[in-house]
């Protein structure tokens, strides 16, 4: 495997992507990028002052840089906004850019897992489960539209998750390779 092909972790908020992602990188001996931190990296601030200054518009703006940025790296893996798949040329990009993997979690699971988290602007709401289950609505079959592969988050360990995604870019390197 001398050109790896990128991982790109997609999903909701709360389905795991950095902490998957974190762990999958180490497992593969791949460095791991995560699209958020490098945004508030080189701009100096955190999400929500994007959003609060530019709005979600000029956070998207920023995001879509990022992900142009990052996918013309090599053999890493990459932690997307739950957001990154909203734009048509994202999901383009994020699809030529290598291994796909939609972490699918459920609302109830998301929920518990962003309860303390004021770093999510889109969350700062009066009735975040309503929040949530409409972004899932729209968001789900866009996740799935650009994944090879679909992973559930709340059924196994993170370890099991690893794993998974592991074995089946190995498999997806090999064939690449045989071609």
């Amino acid at each position: 495997m001398t050109d790896k092909a990128n991982i790109i972790l997609i999903g909701p908020m709360g389905a795991g992507k950095s902490t998957i992602g974190r762990q999958l990188a180490a497992a593969l001996h791949l460095p791991f990028r995560d699209s958020d931190r490098e945004i508030e990296k080189r701009t100096g601030v955190d999400i929500p002052t994007i959003f609060e200054f530019e709005g979600e518009e000029g956070f998207r703006d920023r995001e879509s840089a990022m992900l142009e940025a990052l996918c013309a790296e090599r053999g890493v893996v990459l932690a997307t906004g739950g957001g990154a798949v909203m734009r048509e040329g994202n999901r383009a990009l994020l699809r030529d850019c290598g291994l796909v993997v939609y972490l699918r979690t459920p609302v109830k699971i998301q929920l518990r897992r962003t309860a303390r988290d004021r770093n999510r602007p889109l969350l700062q709401t009066e009735d975040p489960r309503a929040r949530l289950e409409e972004l899932m609505r729209i968001r789900d079959p866009l996740y799935r539209e650009i994944a090879d592969l679909v992973v559930d988050t709340d059924r196994d360990s993170v370890r099991k998750v690893v794993q998974a995604i592991a074995r089946h870019y190995r498999q997806h390197a090999s064939s690449r390779d045989a071609d």
